[in-house]
């Protein structure tokens, strides 16, 4: 990992309030990001990013944390991939060579999947911020899976959808990879479950804002379902181009879009109604989500989304394990992980996640929301 010291970084050092003694500099550490901050998932791709620099604030702020007796400082380095797993990979190596980071954070799957075909042998941690199992299935010993994984919301969604709303699903969700293994997966739940696919029309929710065309050729086959998600921007176009050609079913949502976030850009819950989602981080009540969102609205003048919380509180785990084991090692962080998310203030952990599984996965307890009466209601999940 880079060290970087610089008299311009001891000054700075000295202004947050850190005690320094004479002629001593402050130490840098280096993170990296890459995500889409740019095109259709931009919006998604900064709401990951909030979370990362709030957390690098907060730590820096407090004047660092301790490193082999040095107090040091998070210097996070972030690159734009436009939402290509190819261009995640060039950054992640870019980051590697240039920033000798120890640790990449990557908020899609293709681009995780990219960065696992070589991050073992370069080693560096990959911070992986999406729900697909197999990203800790495939027993790479470098990755840490941030959110918990998606297999337990497709079964749960499609039996409450089953239930509630019927048994015909129009197949309506984004074409990047995490979007595929998930449409794959809900189409085989589906079927199992004794329902019926009328329709599958997958849309480019990147590239494009009109999805007219796309949405009315689900339509016409009758669904009582939508499935629908990629970012919550064009999912939320997706859904209020839907509602204006007739739809009057329910949505699906997949839990990369978030039910309030989507709202907001369809036209509000009244839109949304009879949709099934992840609970959004709006609608939890313990202590520490709540201490979260008021911070994090304080600082960005808006609700925090999940993208924005899971990253944060894996930052600050990355760096309490660092300070735990006086080591930016990979392996040895990695192997600190689960300890870190014990350890660390309340304030600092949204979700309270205190266990990560033998092959990297964050444990967090999978949840359900619908959209009921125009509110976001939470379900119980058997």
């Amino acid at each position: 990992m880079k060290i970087a010291k610089t008299l311009g970084q001891a000054v700075a050092a000295a202004t947050l309030g850190m005690s320094l003694s004479a002629g001593a500099l402050a130490e840098e550490i280096n993170i990296g990001f890459t995500g889409p901050l740019s095109g259709g998932a931009a919006l998604y791709g900064e709401n990951t990013l909030s979370g990362l620099r709030m957390a690098v604030d907060e730590i820096n702020d407090a004047g660092g944390f301790d490193l082999n007796g040095e107090k040091t400082t998070v210097n996070l380095v972030s690159l734009d991939d436009r939402y290509s797993p190819s261009q995640a990979a060039t950054n992640a190596k870019r980051l590697k060579q240039e920033s000798e980071v120890a640790a990449v954070f990557v908020p899609h799957s293709g681009g995780i999947f990219a960065l696992q075909d070589f991050n073992e042998k370069d080693d560096f941690l990959v911070m992986a911020y999406s729900s697909v199992p197999s990203i800790t299935e495939k027993g790479n010993s470098l990755t840490l899976r941030i959110p918990p994984t998606f297999d337990g919301y497709v079964k749960a969604f499609t039996e409450y959808a089953l239930e509630h709303q019927g048994s015909k699903l129009g197949m309506g969700g984004a074409t990047h990879e995490y979007a595929k293994i998930w449409s794959a997966m809900v189409k085989q739940e589906w079927a199992d479950q004794g329902g019926e696919v009328v329709a599958d029309n997958a849309m480019d929710y990147n590239k494009s804002a009109d999805f007219y065309t796309g949405v009315s050729r689900i339509i016409s086959e009758g669904p009582d379902v939508m499935f629908v998600g990629g970012a919550s921007e064009p999912t939320g176009l997706v859904v209020q181009q839907a509602r204006q050609m007739g739809f009057q079913g329910g949505f699906m949502v997949m839990d990369q879009a978030k039910i309030d976030e989507v709202a907001e850009v369809a036209g509000g819950l009244d839109m949304m109604e009879g949709a099934i989602g992840v609970v959004p981080l709006s609608v939890y009540e313990t202590d520490a989500a709540q201490d979260f969102i008021e911070r994090y609205k304080a600082e960005y003048d808006k609700m925090p989304g999940s993208e924005a919380a899971y990253n944060y509180l894996a930052l600050h785990a990355l760096v309490e394990a660092m300070d735990a084991t006086d080591s930016t090692d990979p392996k040895t962080v990695r192997a600190a992980i689960g300890d870190a998310l014990k350890n660390m203030d309340e304030n600092k952990n949204p979700y309270e996640v205190t266990e990560v599984t033998e092959n990297g996965g964050f444990v967090t307890e999978t949840t359900l929301a619908v959209v009921k009466d125009g509110k976001i209601v939470q379900v119980e999940i058997d």
